[in-house]
């Protein structure tokens, strides 16, 4: 297993979050083939990593469930 240097990465939380922090995850999108998700209230508690084609398929699959008609 490799070790992942994010403390220089770019996180971006969703714009429907609300602005107390809220149950929100962050994601970092600048680490090439991997995407970083964290939890937005405890950042320094680490990071899951996913496959980016693995997240892609996920995030796919959650928007077509929220818009089953889109």
């Amino acid at each position: 297993m490799r070790a992942i240097d994010l403390s220089n990465a770019t996180w971006r939380k969703s714009s429907y979050s609300n602005t107390t922090g809220g149950e929100c995850l962050e994601v970092a999108e600048d680490i090439p083939s991997l995407v970083p998700v964290r939890d937005s209230k405890a950042p320094e508690r680490g990071a899951l990593l996913f496959d980016a084609g693995v997240w892609s398929v996920f995030v796919s699959s959650i928007t077509m469930s929220a818009w089953p008609n889109r």
